[in-house]
């Protein structure tokens, strides 16, 4: 009778064989069927293991790179939610604008939007969160 497996002959410590005596001495085992088990685990943990060392540390830098932005952002939310509760407290009690006022909104707004530009584009798409005196460009 012909089998797919490969004989292998080999040795092992006193103790290790005893042990390996005691397991295949139970209902349904085997000393191939343990042997194989084993060696198939330690193969797959081997592999599991050089995985990590290939991939870790590409994501233990995108982790890094996650935890920054994600506090960034909170900072920005941070940032957003009280500088909006600060202006609907300013304007709680003035009167409605007026369309002169809402001329002079927008082209505020339009400023603003233009030095954010201006600052991303100066500090290659980072954003900055530093309260720096304006230059002459974000004056512009």
């Amino acid at each position: 009778m012909q089998t797919s497996k490969i004989r292998h002959q080999f040795y092992l410590p006193g103790d290790l064989s005893r042990a390996l005596d005691e397991f295949a001495a139970k209902p349904g085992a085997s000393k191939t069927a343990i042997l194989t088990d084993a060696l198939r685990t330690w193969l797959e943990r081997r592999a599991a293991h050089e995985i990590d060392e290939r991939f870790g540390p590409r994501l233990d830098r995108q982790q890094r790179i996650a935890q920054r932005s994600e506090a960034l952002l909170g900072t920005i939310a941070e940032m957003l939610d009280l500088f909006v509760a600060h202006q609907l407290t300013l304007t709680a009690h003035q009167p409605a604008f007026g369309e002169t006022t809402a001329r002079l909104g927008r082209q505020r707004y339009q400023q603003f939007i233009d030095q954010v530009a201006r600052r991303l584009a100066r500090n290659g798409g980072v954003p900055r969160l530093s309260a720096v005196t304006a230059t002459e460009e974000d004056r512009a």
